[in-house]
């Protein structure tokens, strides 16, 4: 099976994170997004070193961390490939993030005067609004 070409966006010192933290959150943006399925191959500690421009120390650090996770596994004199259960991790890190994020809204909300009225308001109107990196809803609309 032919490793796929990751689509990681900029990994960069510039950008916000740890180079090894950016390189985790964009293979599980992939695998949440569905363009990297279970299975799937994922690129050697030194081709995506010198595709990203970082050091080995870097992708082994991003890869040993999924693993970690059981988002991937690695077999000697394989590869390194998407754990079946990968997809179904990074839905949940993601579902928690976003309760904490919309607990946070609502406490900042409160905290700045607004009803709850408005607060289910703003949450209405922000649910009408396509989101933009998702693939799935452009291809539906």
């Amino acid at each position: 099976m032919p490793t796929p070409q990751l689509r990681l966006g900029p990994i960069s010192p510039a950008a916000p994170g740890a180079l090894y933290r950016q390189i985790v959150d964009a293979v599980k943006r992939e695998i949440s997004a569905d363009r990297l399925l279970p299975g799937s191959p994922l690129p050697s500690f030194r081709m995506l070193a010198e595709e990203l421009l970082v050091s080995l120390i870097t992708v082994k650090r991003a890869y040993e961390e999924l693993e970690r996770e059981g988002i991937i596994y690695r077999r000697q004199g394989l590869g390194t490939f998407v754990a079946e259960r990968g997809h179904d991790r990074t839905r949940a890190a993601k579902r928690a993030a976003a309760r904490t994020n919309i607990a946070a809204g609502v406490h900042a909300g409160r905290e700045a005067g607004m009803s709850d009225r408005e607060l289910q308001q703003v949450l209405r109107d922000e649910l009408k609004r396509p989101a933009p990196h998702d693939e799935r809803q452009k291809e539906a609309g």
